[in-house]
């Protein structure tokens, strides 16, 4: 299989079967979302249809207006249109975190350059909403809870593991989220071993939601990090 087919096999098998804190729901947008997982396939048919290794890039957890519906990391219903060139039927989901993922996309070169060079995906692959007493459902993170965190590690293991396994480079792997997501990243990997180094940045939805006037120096900052990578394995 070329890499795209073991993405898709990957994601058709993503499922966690231990139990969860509390008001806590896994999202799995494959399983949910009847469009989600023709419309990532498609995707990454279009992308990721050789076998070139790629560098990983890792956010949280699925967010219910990306992911959630599209099954593609930080890639809403107006980027996948309008950008990627792909369909989604009677959808349309916009989220501030893809705007800026995506202004990352166009300014390091476009789609096929971005994403021959990178494979972008989450810490935990699933994502998770918790039940408010009013039966109102909102994004949660792996780490918001100790408990939540600690019951998903096992899963988060085995499926970093899985994905380096479709020839997947492990000098280094860039973290999207500098705070809790780098903490536990950092010190799993400290564990496991499974990169060489990890990078933090910003998480996009931190930039889009409390440092929008200063969008371009974080922009900047993502493109340096990116861009260096990419010329360190040129060199090679």
């Amino acid at each position: 299989m070329n890499l795209a087919e073991k993405i898709i096999s990957f994601n058709t098998s993503l499922k966690f079967t231990g139990k969860l804190p509390e008001n806590i729901r896994i999202m799995n947008p494959f399983l949910e979302n009847p469009n989600a997982l023709e419309v990532s396939s498609n995707f990454y048919r279009k992308f990721y249809n050789d076998n070139n290794a790629r560098t990983l890039i890792l956010g949280i957890n699925p967010g219910r207006l990306g992911a959630g519906v599209t099954g593609i990391p930080f890639t809403d219903t107006k980027r996948l249109i309008e950008i990627c060139k792909l369909k989604l039927p009677n959808v349309s989901t916009h989220e501030p975190s893809s705007v800026f993922v995506y202004e990352v996309i166009e300014a390091y070169g476009g789609v096929t350059s971005f994403y021959n060079n990178f494979y972008i995906n989450s810490v935990c692959p699933l994502g998770f909403v918790i039940e408010n007493k009013n039966g109102s459902r909102k994004n949660y993170n792996y780490y918001d809870s100790k408990d939540l965190q600690n019951k998903m590690k096992p899963f988060i293991i085995e499926t970093i593991q899985k994905q380096i396994s479709f020839g997947i480079k492990t000098e280094v792997c860039f973290c999207l989220g500098s705070g809790k997501n780098y903490k536990f990243l950092n010190e799993l990997n400290k564990e496991m071993g499974f990169f060489e180094k990890i990078v933090p940045l910003d998480h996009p939805r931190y930039v889009m939601q409390y440092k929008a006037k200063h969008k371009e120096e974080y922009l900047d900052k993502f493109l340096k990090a990116l861009k260096k990578n990419r010329q360190e394995n040129k060199n090679k």
